[in-house]
Formats: C-alpha cells, structure tokens, sequence
C-alpha cells in the first residue's frame, strides 16, 4: 500500500521535476554559451558589458525601471485587490475585468499605448483641446512610456497575488480591532496591511522579474535609443546573430535578478519584523 502511494506521488512529481531539469538545462547551456568559446574559457563579451559604459547605463535602466514598475504596480494593485476583497458577491466578474487584458496580445496593448500616448494621441490631442499645451508633450519613446506600458501589462499579476493574500485574512481580526475603538485607517494599518504584506511582496516580486526580461514593450514605448536589457539581448539575437555576447547578456540579468530579490527579501524581512513590533 506504502509502495503504491509512493508511486503515484512520484507519478505526479515527474512533470514539475520535468520542468525544473529543462529549466537547469538551459541555464547550463546559457552559462556555456557565455564562457565557452572556440578557445575554451572566455570572458570576452562579459568583459566588454563590464567595460562599455552605454552597456552600463542599459543595466542600471532595466534594474530601475523593473523596481519602478514594480512599486508603481504594487500601489495600483493594492484597493483593486482590497475592492475585490470587499465585494465577495462581484468578485468573480470584477476579477474577470482584471484577467481581461490577459486575451489580449501583449503587441495589441502596447500599440494601443502608443495610439493613447503618442504625439498625436488621445492625451496630447485633449490637452491641446484644453489649451494646455503649445507643442506635443513626449510621453512615450522615453522611461514613461516604458513605465505605462509595462506598469498596464503586469498589473494584473500584482493584483492576484495581493488578493491571495487578502482572502486569508480572518475577518473576525477586523471586527476585533473596531471593536477596540480603532478607526477604518488604523485598522488598515495596522491589522490588514500587515496581514497582506506576503501577498505585496509576492507581486513585487513576480513583477520586477517579469521586468527584468521584458523586450516588446520596451522596444515600442522605448525606442532603439532607451534601451532595456530584453531588448540588447533581442538586437544581438535578431540583427547580430551573436549568441554568445546575447548568452552572457542573458547571464548578467540573471546574476542581476538574483542579487536584485536578495534585497527584496532582506527589505521584506525588515518591514514585517517592523508590522510585528
């Protein structure tokens, strides 16, 4: 009986350990890639991202707008998940409006961006209807645009993993703390903001690294000159055909990403030792 309990667990065990060996495989092959040449060992291309300071400057964008993006998700996030939280009767058709975006291309929604905040878009079209502007106001081709549109894109990720969270709250901790004499704010405070925080973290989490990587919606709201690492590695895939400089790109946001949620999760440990205090 012990035996074919075991067997089963192990049947379902194969496809998530399926995934975790391609997963390492391709890390294998990226990390051959990059430091192996036709010589043998080599770190050539990881010495020229080092030694270029326009690779540099690409970097350092990518790791601050995937921050920028994932704070600026976490604060839009936030009261959506906390009005689906509210509202359990609507819950399921809000959250259907949510998820919406998801059916839609990720191209289809950033060209829709484009259309909204382009020189002739819907913005800079009211407010020169408005009088408020002379000349076109540049929202995209810059880090705002790249921020919009990866910000629309990812929300939904953010929302989900707080709303998680919420739906784990004991209500009954609410009813205690106004019971106590604690008005709404300090309640939310103090008692249901703590209690979410995992669910927060989480969609930082899942956001940034999903930032980290991003390449279309940088390359159509960015342009060639604001570049993002996604979009370096998509140029020397695409245009140069050179895959192991693309290799050790790929190498570099990967030893980035790993250090970037290694502060995460120190900043993490640090808030909620301070909600328990």
């Amino acid at each position: 009986m012990r035996t074919s309990r075991h067997a089963v667990t192990a049947v379902f065990l194969l496809p998530g350990a399926a995934v975790v060996g391609l997963f390492l495989a391709a890390v294998a092959g990226l990390v051959q890639s990059a430091l192996l040449g036709p010589d043998g060992f080599s770190t050539r291309y990881l010495a020229q991202i080092l030694n270029r300071p326009d690779y540099l400057v690409v970097m350092q964008r990518t790791v601050l707008m995937s921050i920028a993006v994932a704070m600026t998700a976490a604060v839009l996030a936030y009261p959506i998940a906390f009005l689906l939280w509210r509202v359990p009767r609507w819950r399921n058709r809000l959250l259907i409006l949510v998820m919406l975006p998801w059916l839609v291309s990720i191209v289809v929604r950033t060209y829709g961006w484009m259309v909204i905040l382009g020189p002739r878009g819907t913005i800079n079209e009211v407010l020169a209807w408005l009088g408020l502007i002379d000349a076109p106001v540049k929202l995209m081709f810059n880090d705002l645009g790249i921020l919009i549109g990866l910000t629309h894109v990812l929300l939904p990720f953010a929302v989900i993993a707080i709303l998680a969270s919420m739906l784990q709250i004991d209500l009954r901790l609410e009813e205690a703390s106004e019971s106590l004499g604690a008005r709404p704010a300090r309640t939310l405070w103090r008692v249901l903001l703590p209690l979410s925080a995992p669910g927060i973290f989480v969609g930082i989490n899942i956001t940034f690294l999903t930032s980290m990587g991003a390449v279309v919606t940088p390359i159509l709201l960015g342009g060639v000159r604001e570049k993002m690492a996604g979009t370096q590695i998509y140029q020397d895939i695409v245009y140069a055909f050179n895959l192991p400089k693309a290799s050790s790109w790929a190498l570099m946001l990967l030893l980035a990403a790993f250090l970037m949620l290694l502060v995460l999760r120190l900043a993490e440990t640090a808030i909620m030792r301070r909600f328990r205090h």
